[in-house]
Formats: structure tokens, sequence, C-alpha cells
């Protein structure tokens, strides 16, 4: 028998893309939050009140990377901890200072969604992770000059991908997206 998480939305991304950062400042959780991949070993939870006083439950899940469909990075693991999530929070660090594109982190993690669907898609009940609706969101834009934000957020925008920006560390943006969060899940 397993046991898997039940939260309304769940965070995912890449490590260090901020995860912990976000799920910290807009609930009570105090998720370990450290500048190495793989802080995050096991999913936190929050619950995020919304500005009409309901509240949602957000799950904080560990980074996904390139393979983890196959495993790789405990990624089979830690996909299944959203099957029971609506809505993923598809948190991309603008900043760069990974080293990586973040149009490019958007796509490698879609990828691995698209992959671990295949892999389960003959499960009796199975709802496609890649089909489910989720919000794109751009983090650490406090650190990024305003016309490479922008050059960024116009990438996003001629692949047709609607995005927020945050910075979940400065608080820039979390009202805006809690209240869209909230929108979403309460409706």
């Amino acid at each position: 028998m397993e046991l898997k998480l039940i939260a309304d939305v769940g965070v995912i991304g890449y490590p260090n893309a901020g995860k912990s950062t976000l799920i910290s400042s807009i609930s009570a959780a105090k998720p370990k939050i450290a500048d190495y991949p793989f802080t995050t070993l096991a999913p936190n939870l929050g619950v995020v009140r919304a500005h009409d006083e309901r509240s949602f439950v957000v799950a904080d899940i560990p980074g996904l990377v390139p393979g983890a469909h196959k495993g790789i990075g405990l990624g089979t693991q830690f996909l299944r901890h959203i099957e029971r999530t609506n809505l993923f929070v598809h948190l991309i660090d603008a900043s760069g200072s990974a080293g990586r594109d973040p149009l490019q982190d958007y796509r490698d993690i879609m990828h691995e969604l698209v992959e671990y669907d295949r892999a389960k898609a003959e499960e009796e009940g199975f709802r496609p992770l890649a089909e489910r609706e989720q919000l794109v969101v751009l983090n650490k834009i406090d650190v990024l000059p305003p016309e490479d934000l922008a050059i960024l957020q116009d990438r996003f925008a001629r692949e047709g991908i609607a995005i927020l920006s945050i910075s979940a560390a400065s608080h820039r943006g979390l009202r805006e997206l809690v209240t869209e969060i909230g929108k979403r899940v309460l409706k």
C-alpha cells in the first residue's frame, strides 16, 4: 500500500528554483533552505490563506532534473508526490545563476512530465501530469536588470506560455500569485 501526498497545489521545478523559499514565504511552513541541489528530499506542506479567508494546501516538491521519469535524482519518487495535486506552480529560476536557460528549464520539466505520463498511462485512474493546469512562474526576478527580465518574459510570450513574475525572497509579486492560485484552486 502506498500513501500519496494530497495537496491542492504542487510547486515543481529544477533544484534551487526557489520552491522552498516560495512555500516559506506564502505559508507558515519552515522547510530547509540552502544553496545546493536537493536541499529538499521530502515534500513540505504549507497551508496558504487566500485573501477571502479560505485556504489551500501547497506542496513543495523536491527538485526535478532531466531523467527524473527514469528515477534520476529520485525523480519517480518525487513525481509520484504530485499525482494527487490538481494545479502545478511551475517555478523557474529566471536569474540564470545556475548557468541554465530558463525557457529550456521549462521545456525540460515539461518533458519529464510527458515521459512520466507515458510510463504510467496504463495505470487505472492515472491522470496525466503534463495535461494538468499550471501556472508558470519566473522567480528571482529581483536579481535581473529590468531589460533582461523584459526579454525573458517576451521569449516565453512568443512560445505562447503565460507567466507570472515574482521574487519569493523579497516577496515581490507574491500577493498576485496567491490571488491567482486561490482563484484557480477555490473555483
